[in-house]
């Protein structure tokens, strides 16, 4: 297994705790559950880079066959998913500013407004792909893939 499967159910994980500690203190607002539905988005869209890590480091070539297949079986759905992923986020981002204003000195903010902006370069350069593929554009798009995951990381445990 990779380690970025770990590391998507680790964020999964620190996420539904966060969600539960939110949930003892006060009932569960709209733009929380968006911004988990926005993350489950992504971590499904990531994870298919911890399936391809794993094609490339597993020795069996069994596992890697059925890996490649099952990757195959996503692929249709993966700029979508993405794509709903970044409107869900919107969504989240508007309520939330809406709720709480729009102050940059609060970590928060500022780490979510970097996330967000990541996932608007992220999904262009996945659709951008489509169009005129490249080994730079899939580079970016690996490289701000993995800006993205520390960049929520670091916006959940805030």
């Amino acid at each position: 297994m990779s380690k970025w499967f770990y590391l998507n159910g680790f964020l999964l994980l620190v996420a539904i705790w966060k969600l539960i500690e939110h949930a003892i203190y006060s009932s569960i607002q709209l733009p929380v559950w968006l911004g988990l539905a926005g993350l489950l988005f992504f971590l499904f869209n990531w994870t298919r880079q911890a399936v391809f890590s794993t094609i490339r480091n597993h020795p069996k070539r069994k596992v890697k066959v059925r890996l490649a297949q099952l990757s195959k079986k996503v692929v249709p759905f993966h700029r979508y998913t993405g794509t709903a992923a970044l409107i869900l986020i919107i969504f989240h981002a508007f309520l939330m500013l809406q709720r709480y204003g729009f102050a940059l000195q609060t970590p928060k903010i500022l780490i979510g407004l970097l996330a967000g902006i990541t996932l608007v370069f992220m999904v262009l350069s996945g659709w951008l792909r489509l169009f005129w593929p490249s080994v730079k554009k899939r580079y970016l798009h690996i490289y701000l893939g993995m800006t993205l995951f520390v960049l929520i990381c670091i916006h959940v445990i805030l």
